[in-house]
């Protein structure tokens, strides 16, 4: 059993998203192109007539290099006004956006089915994931090697490949997730061993 779409259809995203496109000169096709969507799901969500999942919303973001909060969330807004976004294993709750010189940050309360796994898209060049576990059991990370936590562990990783989240053990899992969008979409210089180490994600426990 998973889940779909937005909890209901916020015709303010398509505005958002027009808003987003029409600033940087692109058609309904190019952007559709870019994202790897079909124009009538870019053309549905800016008319207000379908629900966004998780995995197009952020497949759109990316496309249009800007946090996802550009999309769910008017510029000032608090973020209790962004409605919850549902992928195919992911409830997505936003909970903080904080900006700084050189990036955004996104805090989002995740609550991740059972029994289904999903896979995020990759995120522009720079962005980097942080998930701390609340409860349950989770394997998320570089969908080429996710890695495995549990409650008072926490996941980093490169996020800019694609990306899975599966709550293991028939039982639905929480965490809290930190996404990190750099204001300069271009990547760090980085060593081969640092590119291979972010690629692989790394775990740690929480202090305290």
């Amino acid at each position: 059993m998973g889940t779909d779409g937005t909890s209901r259809i916020d015709p303010a995203i398509g505005r958002r998203l027009r808003g987003l496109r029409e600033a940087r000169g692109l058609s309904l096709s190019e952007l559709a192109r870019r994202a790897g969507v079909g124009k009538a799901t870019v053309s549905g969500l800016e008319h207000g007539t379908r629900n966004p999942t998780l995995e197009t919303m952020y497949a759109i973001a990316a496309a249009l290099s800007v946090p996802m909060s550009a999309l769910t969330l008017d510029p000032g807004a608090p973020a209790g006004a962004a409605s919850p976004v549902l992928g195919t294993a992911v409830v997505s709750t936003l909970l903080e956006v904080f900006r700084e010189p050189g990036a955004t940050y996104e805090m989002f309360r995740l609550r991740i089915v059972a029994g289904v796994e999903q896979t995020s898209p990759a995120h522009p060049p720079g962005v980097t994931e942080h998930l701390s576990v609340v409860g349950g059991t989770i394997r998320t990370g570089p969908a080429a090697a996710p890695l495995t936590a549990g409650p008072g562990e926490h996941v980093s990783w490169a996020a800019d490949v694609p990306h899975v989240y599966a709550a293991l053990g028939g039982e639905d899992a929480h965490a809290i997730l930190l996404i990190r969008t750099p204001h300069d979409p271009r990547p760090p210089g980085r060593s081969a061993g640092e590119q291979a180490a972010q690629a692989r994600g790394r775990r740690g426990r929480l202090s305290g």
